[in-house]
């Protein structure tokens, strides 16, 4: 079963060979999807892997190893990228910082310089793929201070400045006092280097997921903890492959460091940053960025965006150079014909 979810695998393994002082690493193994089989192997049954190191490996078919090594060769790792990651903001204490519409309503109507600290807010729950369903949340964000991309100092938010806010938080002062994590005075957030990177065009996503959810923002949310971003170039081009099916399946199966279960899979940053990403060039990233485009549009307005995602499906695995053979290990379902998949030409 090469969709790695509901089926029972069991690894079986004999021969191991593990001599470190010339560096021959080799593993016989098996994956099953019937565990009654297991008394009925044979020598024909297994896998020979060879290619393994002292840190981590993963059990692969031949077909899937060439696969591999395919996107690896064709791929640039998401490290090696003008990118960044980053955690979302993370408060300390949320009840006292995170606010409703409502009340960010009643404190902008007391005193309308309020408005220049309080920001939207995503959780990672709102994140769907190509689009955030806003539930109407806002950061106080009294920042402790942080340092700009122009090298200026920006410094905290004095709370004295802002009365109306200090007097709600004042609410909340035990917690704020006593928790471990808070900026120079109780009223201050937690020290977050990287907070101008919020205001950037970003990626947005949640880490546990059953389906890459990637969202594109242009609209200056402040992801809460539970998220993550990615910023730096080509962010329309890099959202593109993140959400297609090919690269989805490419870091479940080789990267993502084992599955969880019926809660999905992990994008932690430490696998997610050895992803292999086509680098081609801004003219040839053009088409993949109006479709993305359009699916964000159609998405806004509610309707079907399947014809667009699997025409960059389509792409997707053209730049990998997959053979129709190799798509259909990785789309068993794979609908076109050989006749139409060879067909499909794009610009590298």
């Amino acid at each position: 079963n090469k969709k790695h979810s509901s089926n029972i695998s069991a690894l079986v393994a004999k021969n191991i060979s593990h001599e470190f002082t010339n560096k021959k690493h080799e593993l016989k193994t098996l994956t099953l999807t019937n565990k009654e089989k297991i008394n009925t192997l044979n020598n024909n049954d297994f896998i020979t892997l060879t290619e393994l190191s002292e840190n981590s490996w993963i059990i692969l078919s031949p077909e899937e190893q060439n696969i591999k090594q395919k996107i690896e060769r064709i791929g640039t790792p998401l490290k090696d990228w003008d990118i960044n990651i980053y955690y979302g903001i993370k408060t300390g204490y949320n009840k006292a910082f995170i606010i409703d519409g409502k009340t960010k309503d009643e404190l902008i109507a007391k005193d309308p310089k309020n408005e220049e600290i309080i920001k939207p807010i995503l959780r990672g729950r709102d994140i769907k793929r190509y689009k955030a369903e806003f539930s109407d949340l806002w950061l106080i964000n009294t920042h402790t201070g942080y340092k700009n991309s122009k090298g200026e100092i920006i410094p905290p938010i004095n709370i004295n400045n802002y009365p109306i806010i200090k007097e709600y938080l004042d609410q909340y002062w035990d917690k704020l006092e006593k928790r471990q994590d808070k900026g120079k005075t109780p009223y201050n957030l937690r020290n977050c280097a990287y907070l101008e990177e919020f205001e950037k065009e970003k990626i947005v996503y949640q880490e546990i997921v059953r389906d890459s959810q990637f969202y594109y923002d242009k609209n200056k949310f402040y992801p809460e903890a539970t998220t993550f971003i990615l910023t730096g170039k080509y962010i329309k081009y890099l959202i593109s492959l993140l959400n297609s099916n090919p690269v989805t399946n490419f870091f479940k199966t080789f990267y993502a460091g084992g599955g969880l279960g019926e809660e999905g899979f992990r994008y932690k940053k430490v696998f997610l940053i050895n992803l292999p990403i086509p680098k081609i060039p801004k003219p040839s990233q053009q088409p993949f960025e109006i479709l993305v485009n359009k699916i964000i549009s159609k998405k806004e307005a509610g309707e079907d965006t399947t014809a667009e995602e699997r025409e960059i499906d389509l792409m997707v695995y053209k730049l990998y150079e997959l053979t129709y053979e190799e798509v259909k290990i990785i789309d068993p379902e794979f609908p076109l014909s050989i006749q139409e998949y060879k067909a499909i030409k794009v610009q590298k």
